[in-house]
């Protein structure tokens, strides 16, 4: 089935898609090692690509955040 669909689309679904679970998966298991063996190096790394990629991601599962309009 993934074959059927256009590369733009395929590209699409794995940045709009893929991407946010990803970080999703680093971030946890950056807390996970953190949790058990403190702050490291290897922990700082995997939250370092988890915000990497939260800032590049896209479309219904990307991360916003929420700051109140100034008036």
């Amino acid at each position: 089935m993934w074959a059927f669909f256009s590369r733009r689309l395929r590209m699409w679904l794995l940045f709009a898609v893929g991407a946010p679970l990803l970080a999703w998966l680093l971030g946890r298991l950056g807390d996970v090692v953190e949790r058990r063996r403190g702050p490291n190096g290897f922990s700082r790394t995997l939250h370092t690509a988890r915000g990497w990629l939260r800032r590049r991601t896209r479309g219904p599962l990307s991360h916003r955040d929420t700051q109140p309009l100034a008036r």
